[in-house]
C-alpha cells in the first residue's frame, strides 16, 4: 500500500489543490444532481407503484433512495482517498477503481484494469441509453400533442427534435450548462405541481388499490427506480467540476440535498399517480392525463425540459470517449488545437446522431428505462462502490468485529443478485417486446 500512498498521504488534501478552468457553485452542482433525477424517470413512477402496491412502493422508494446515496457517498469517499494516494487533486471512477483495486486484497488485484474498462463501458451505455430514452419520450408526446391534428410516423418527431439537441449538445462545459438545468428545473417542478393537481382532481380509474402488489412485479419497480434515481455519471462529473468539493458529501452538503428532495418527490408522484391511474398507468403517467389545456400544458413543458436535459446526460459518456481515448491520440500525433477542436464537435454531434438512430430501432419506452436500469446501474451504483470501499479498508481498518467489511459485503451481493437473478425477468421482458421473439419461461427464485 505505500507504493502508492507515499509518506505524506495523510497530509495531503486534494481539495486544497483542485484548480479548474470552469468550476462550478454549490448551487450549480445542485442544480445539476435535481436535473440529473428529474427526468422522464419519475414520470413512469406511478407505473412502478401499480406493480408493488401503495404501501411497499412508498417503503420500496425510500430504502432504495437510501440505499443509493449511501453508495454515492461511498463512492465520492474512494475517489478522494484515490487522489491522496495518488497526490492528485482529481481523478476517474475508472482511475479510481485501478487505484483502489490494486491495494486491495491479492485475488482482486488482476481485475483492476478490467473493471476500470467496464466501468467506462457501463458510464458510457447507461449515459447514451438515458439520451435514447429522451428522444423517445419527447416523441411520444408530440404524437399526442399532433396526431388530433395531422398523423406522421414517430420517427419523423425525432427526425424534427435532432437539430436542436446537436445544437445543445455542442456546450462543452458544465459551467454553461447550468443556466440551462435550471431553467429545465424550474420546467420541470411546474409541470409535477400540474400532473399532482389533474391526479388529485380526478380519477381515471376506479378500480381498487393494492397496498403490496405482486411478486413479478418487484424486478420491474427496481429497474425503474434503480434508473430514475441513479445519475452516477452526472454525480461524478458534478463533483469533479466542483469549486469547493468539501461541500458536497456533508451531511447537510449538496448530495443529500439533491437526494432527499428527488426521492420524496418520487414517493409523491408516484403514489398520487397510482391513486389516479390504479392498475390502469400506462408507460409515462403525461399518456393518461386528459387532453384538455392543463394535460396539454403539461406535456408541452416536459418536453421543453427533457429536451434541455439531454446535453447534461450526453456529456459524461463524451467527458469520456474525449478524455480517456479521443485525445490523448490526438496528442500523440501533435494535433493542432484547431484539429482537437473539430474532433471533439465531430464525436459530439455524431453521439447524438448515433442516439437518435438507436432510438428509432428501439421504440419502446417503459421496458427501455428498466432495460438499462438493469443492465447498468446495480454495478455502477451499489456494486463497484462498495467492492473500492472494501479495498480502502484492507486489511485491518474495518472497524469492530469488521462491521464495515460486513456491511460491503451484504451491498455487494445485493447489488449481484439485483443484476442478476430480479433482473433476468427485466431482461427476458424487455428483449422479448423489443425484438418481438416469442416469451420463454419465467422463473422467480
Amino acid at each position: 500500500m505505500d507504493r502508492i500512498r507515499g509518506k505524506n498521504t495523510e497530509e495531503y488534501d486534494p481539495h486544497l489543490h483542485r484548480n479548474l478552468p470552469n468550476p462550478t457553485s454549490n448551487m450549480d452542482t445542485l442544480i445539476h444532481l435535481l436535473k440529473g433525477s428529474l427526468g422522464s424517470g419519475i414520470l413512469a413512477m406511478p407505473q412502478a407503484f401499480s406493480r408493488v402496491g401503495l404501501i411497499m412502493g412508498c417503503i420500496a422508494t425510500a430504502v432504495v433512495g437510501i440505499l443509493i446515496t449511501h453508495c454515492l457517498h461511498v463512492l465520492i469517499r474512494s475517489e478522494y482517498e484515490a487522489c491522496k494516494r495518488r497526490h492528485i487533486p482529481n481523478i476517474t471512477y475508472p482511475m479510481t477503481m485501478i487505484t483502489l483495486i490494486k491495494d486491495g486484497p491479492k485475488p482482486f488485484r488482476p481485475f483492476a484494469n478490467c473493471l476500470a474498462i467496464l466501468v467506462d463501458v457501463f458510464l458510457i451505455v447507461y449515459g447514451l441509453g438515458t439520451c435514447c430514452v429522451y428522444i423517445l419520450f419527447i416523441a411520444d408526446n408530440l404524437k399526442k400533442l399532433v396526431d388530433p391534428h395531422y398523423q406522421m410516423p414517430i420517427e419523423y418527431y425525432m427526425l424534427i427534435i435532432l437539430i436542436p439537441l446537436i445544437l445543445l449538445n455542442l456546450i462543452t462545459n458544465l459551467k454553461a450548462l447550468a443556466p440551462i438545468s435550471a431553467l429545465s428545473n424550474v420546467i420541470t417542478i411546474i409541470s409535477l405541481i400540474i400532473i399532482v393537481y389533474i391526479t388529485l382532481s380526478t380519477k381515471k380509474s376506479t378500480e381498487p388499490m393494492s397496498n403490496w402488489g405482486t411478486l413479478p412485479g418487484y424486478p420491474l419497480f427496481f429497474g425503474t427506480v434503480m434508473f430514475a434515481l441513479t445519475s452516477v455519471g452526472v454525480v461524478v462529473s458534478a463533483e469533479g467540476n466542483m469549486k469547493t468539493p468539501k461541500a458536497f458529501g456533508q451531511p447537510f452538503g449538496v448530495l443529500n440535498i439533491a437526494m432527499g428532495f428527488v426521492v420524496l418527490l418520487y414517493m409523491l408522484v408516484g403514489a398520487i399517480g397510482y391513486a389516479y391511474c390504479s392498475t390502469e398507468c400506462s408507460d409515462i403517467i403525461t399518456l393518461d392525463l386528459p387532453s384538455g389545456a392543463l394535460g396539454t400544458t403539461v406535456m408541452v413543458l416536459y418536453i421543453i425540459a427533457i429536451l434541455t436535459s439531454y446535453a447534461l446526460h450526453c456529456y459524461v459518456p463524451i467527458e469520456i470517449l474525449w478524455r480517456d481515448y479521443l485525445e490523448p491520440r490526438l496528442e500523440r500525433k501533435q494535433a493542432t488545437p484547431e484539429r482537437k477542436r473539430a474532433y471533439l464537435y465531430g464525436l459530439r454531434i455524431g453521439l447524438c446522431i448515433m442516439t437518435f438512430l438507436v432510438t428509432m430501432a428501439v421504440p419502446r419506452l417503459g421496458l427501455f428505462i428498466s432495460l438499462f436500469g438493469a443492465l447498468c446501474l446495480s454495478a455502477l451504483a451499489i456494486s463497484f462502490p462498495v467492492l473500492m470501499e472494501i479495498c480502502t479498508y484492507y486489511p485491518d481498518r474495518y472497524g469492530p468485529c469488521h462491521f464495515r467489511l460486513l456491511k460491503d459485503i451484504l451491498l455487494f451481493l445485493f447489488g449481484l443478485v439485483g443484476l442478476h437473478n430480479g433482473h433476468s425477468m427485466v431482461y427476458w421482458q424487455s428483449l422479448r417486446i423489443i425484438i418481438e421473439v416469442p416469451p420463454v419461461p419465467q422463473i422467480v427464485d
